[in-house]
């Protein structure tokens, strides 16, 4: 599979194509639903989640941008990206997809491993970056593994 940094880039590539294949086919509605009850969450919502999640630990850490959140806060403060009863899923995809994008270009760009960004006054090495970000579309992976299951009967990787 090759060095270490490979490895992972390609094991977090196969979490987002996982991803992509849990919302395969599916219309709007479908995307907006929130299958498994009681949780509120969707598979539009992970979508959304990770676009931010994406955006704040590679673009604003690692990158040392300042990308505002793509789906703000409301006005009690909290974050919308899992409010989708009104999203647009196509723009939605296409915000994801743009910032796994430039997330892979910083990767790429990475002199190493050991090259490190900042959040406030924590450092956070691309290592950790890309090991965190494994374990966070690992875990959504599963809830999309029984919202997908929930909505029309698929299962499998």
């Amino acid at each position: 599979m090759g060095d270490e940094r490979a490895t992972l880039t390609s094991i977090l590539q196969r979490q987002r194509d996982t991803l992509m294949m849990k919302c395969a086919g599916l219309s709007e509605e479908q995307l907006r639903m929130k299958a498994v009850s009681p949780s509120g969450l969707s598979l539009l919502g992970l979508v959304r989640h990770l676009a931010e999640v994406e955006r704040g630990w590679f673009r604003n850490v690692l990158g040392g941008e300042d990308v505002r959140g793509y789906f703000p806060k409301d006005e009690a403060g909290e974050w919308t990206e899992f409010h989708v009863d009104d999203a647009d899923a196509a723009r939605s995809f296409r915000i994801w997809e743009e910032t796994c994008r430039r997330s892979r270009e910083i990767v790429e760009a990475a002199e190493s491993l050991d090259v490190t960004g900042h959040f406030g006054d924590q450092s956070y090495s691309l290592h950790y970056v890309l090991t965190h970000m494994i374990e966070e579309y690992a875990r959504h992976n599963g809830h999309a593994d029984l919202l997908r299951e929930a909505i029309d009967g698929t299962t499998g990787e």
